[in-house]
């Protein structure tokens, strides 16, 4: 009995913890899709307005949404995609290096060195 119940408690973890990594790398991944992918969005909204403007011969009601809905699905499920891709594949966001700003923790190989310390580092005051 305490066998299973060890057992049933460990799958639950193990559960709770892809699905919290599948959550912070979709968080990361929207981000970094707003932030740096910036370019690609206004490619992306340009291609949708000739793609609404298209449509509006064949659907003259629904031309817009069915194109804003069709692009933002594409990208939620590219995201999510790729964040389920990458916890499958064994990659959590804990082990990469450069999502340290994620946990709160600071490099602690990184330190400040300015251009006048060779000449004033050693001066005791």
């Amino acid at each position: 009995m305490a066998f299973a119940n060890s057992s049933t408690t460990a799958n639950q973890f193990q559960l709770v913890t892809t699905l919290k990594s599948i959550l912070v790398w979709s968080f990361v991944l929207t981000v970094c899709m707003t932030v740096i992918g910036f370019p690609l969005l206004m490619l992306v909204v340009a291609v949708g307005s000739l793609t609404a403007v298209t449509l509006h011969a064949i659907l003259p009601t629904s031309a817009m949404l069915m194109t804003a809905i069709g692009f933002i699905g594409i990208h939620v499920l590219g995201i999510l995609a790729a964040s389920t891709f990458l916890t499958l594949k064994g990659i959590h966001p804990q082990e990469v290096e450069w999502l340290r700003w994620l946990h709160g923790q600071e490099s602690p190989k990184t330190s400040s060195t300015y251009a006048s310390c060779p000449l004033t580092c050693d001066i005791k005051g």
